[in-house]
């Protein structure tokens, strides 16, 4: 039934990257979650199939065959960011995540342990950083880390001095400006990417069936402040979201912006023999090793 479902009907200019089965149903009865070893007549699905860019997906594939290398397999990144920053429970009771990337904000809600909505809002941290550089007219590397290091979503969760150094563009002089008028920048961006991620939201077909709320995570979670303006916006009860009970990486990577990369790490492993790569001591250092060997033969 999943093959079949693999084979709906989509736009040429589309390619299915995953068929995320909901729930099965054998012989009129509903609500399965693993039909295997069951005795029935007739075998249904309902799935919710991810779809992307066939053009995006065989510029991916042509970069890695440059590098060197081949790809296994492609999967959505809000699928591989859950595996990092939630639990079953929260899968099981119903939990929206929102993952505040660079270039896109993607969104995906789980209910009863399955994927029912995924969605992307067209808006990130760049957005952010971009904004900065044209409001406080500074390159954009320095816009990065004024926003690292300073930033706010909102007015109200300014920390920090009184004044900083905004360096200028060319032989423009470096001048003062307050950490406030660098929220009040950085604010209104981060309003438009949770108002149109609500909009995504109203869309879905569970927007009341999220128990667990909302967890925010990626580099833009990281903005203090953003909590709180995402649980006024979104009316939902908001947490951000870190990599949690991964073995040996304390002190390495704790940060809502490295979930992804965990979550891929952790979803390639699951068909290995180190399947509890969470539970087992070393696993990841281990995994973490290897990467690490990978990435050397490209410096």
């Amino acid at each position: 039934v999943l093959q079949a479902a693999r084979a709906v009907p989509v736009p040429s200019d589309r390619e299915v990257v995953h068929v995320l089965p909901s729930e099965y149903v054998v012989d009129d009865q509903g609500g399965i979650k693993n039909p295997v070893g069951m005795v029935g007549s007739r075998l249904e699905v309902e799935v919710h199939i991810v779809t992307a860019a066939a053009l995006a997906v065989n510029n991916i594939h042509h970069c890695v065959q440059e590098a060197g290398y081949s790809i296994e397999s492609l999967t959505l990144s809000t699928l591989a960011t859950g595996e990092a920053v939630l639990s079953d429970r929260d899968r099981d009771m119903g939990v929206g995540l929102i993952d505040i990337g660079a270039g896109l904000t993607d969104i995906a809600l789980f209910v009863d342990g399955s994927v029912r909505h995924t969605a992307t809002v067209p808006l990130g941290g760049r957005n952010v950083t971009n904004d900065l550089a044209i409001g406080l007219r500074t390159p954009i590397d320095a816009a990065e880390d004024i926003k690292l290091a300073y930033g706010s979503a909102s007015v109200e969760s300014v920390k920090g001095p009184d004044v900083i150094q905004v360096p200028g563009v060319g032989d423009q002089r470096a001048r003062e400006v307050s950490p406030r008028v660098i929220a009040s920048i950085i604010g209104p961006r981060v309003e438009e990417i949770l108002m149109m991620t609500k909009s995504e939201l109203q869309k879905a077909p569970v927007p009341d069936l999220l128990a667990s709320g909302l967890v925010l995570t990626g580099g833009g979670a990281c903005l203090p402040g953003v909590a709180e303006l995402a649980e006024r916006i979104l009316d939902l009860p908001v947490r951000i979201g870190k990599p949690c009970d991964i073995a040996g990486t304390i002190g390495l990577v704790v940060e809502p912006a490295d979930a992804a990369a965990i979550g891929l790490v952790l979803r390639a492993n699951e068909a290995t023999p180190v399947r509890r790569v969470r539970h087992q001591n070393g696993v990841f250092r281990r995994v973490s090793a290897r990467i690490g060997q990978v990435l050397s033969e490209f410096i």
